[in-house]
């Protein structure tokens, strides 16, 4: 029987946890509004509205072919995974309880990454719902699996720069 709090078992549960928080507001988004449909939450700031981006992010390789983008960004995203996987089971295994950030931030990355990547293979486009004004400038509509990959690079960047630090210190 696997130890349940297991670095391992961890891991890849919270990126199973974030697979699935993120395909749940997205069927509940494709299933309450319409394509372009939006719900205003707080007026002149931020609204839940029911986008497809068919590119990668910022709307990159959207006016490419299917074909392509299928290859570029499936593929590419399945290599990813991949390797992302084998670095959090190694890091999982290998690293002492220090590395928790570390390890907190390749299971976002893997888990909102799976999000993403199911969308392109189910439907060749991703559902994007998130959308924020600030002071004139629209950012670009966004998921839970986009944000859990912000974060979790967010957090690989402060453990390497936590390691650079203590590093020094030595």
């Amino acid at each position: 029987m696997a130890d349940l709090k297991s670095p391992r078992i961890l891991a890849f549960t919270l990126a199973g946890i974030v697979f699935l928080v993120d395909r749940l507001t997205k069927w509940w988004i494709e299933a309450a509004l319409s394509p372009w449909e939006s719900l205003v939450v707080i007026p002149g700031f931020f609204q839940i509205i029911h986008t497809r981006n068919p590119g990668a992010a910022f709307s990159l390789l959207a006016d490419a072919s299917r074909e392509v983008r299928l290859f570029v960004l499936v593929g590419v995203s399945l290599a990813v995974l991949a390797l992302i996987s084998t670095l959090l089971w190694n890091a999982s295994h290998h690293l002492s309880n220090g590395h928790r950030i570390l390890r907190t931030g390749l299971s976002l990355v893997l888990g909102g990454a799976l999000g993403n990547v199911y969308d392109r293979v189910m439907s060749g486009a991703v559902t994007d719902f998130l959308d924020f004004h600030i002071a004139g400038y629209h950012w670009p509509t966004f998921n839970v699996a986009d944000s859990a990959i912000t974060i979790g690079a967010g957090l690989m960047l402060l453990s390497m720069w936590r390691g650079r630090q203590e590093a020094v210190r030595t």
